[in-house]
C-alpha cells in the first residue's frame, strides 16, 4: 500500500462490527495520487494524499 510522500498517511485498519456484534477485518485506504511534484527544481513522481495537494504543501510540476 502507498503511502504520501509528504505527511506519510497510509491504510488504516479496524474491525467491521455487525448488527450481532461479529467483527471482521476492515481497510480504510487514505485518499493518495500518483503527482509530478517539483523536488529541489527537477519533476519527479511522487505519492502524495489529497488533503496535502489542497492545503499546498507541494508544489506540481
Amino acid at each position: 500500500m502507498a503511502k504520501c510522500a509528504v505527511c506519510g498517511k497510509g491504510a488504516h485498519y479496524g474491525n467491521n462490527v455487525s448488527h450481532s456484534h461479529r467483527r471482521s477485518n476492515r481497510m480504510w485506504k487514505s485518499n493518495i495520487k500518483s503527482v509530478k511534484c517539483k523536488v529541489n527544481g527537477t519533476p519527479k513522481t511522487l505519492y502524495v494524499c489529497t488533503s496535502c495537494l489542497k492545503s499546498g504543501k507541494v508544489e506540481r510540476a
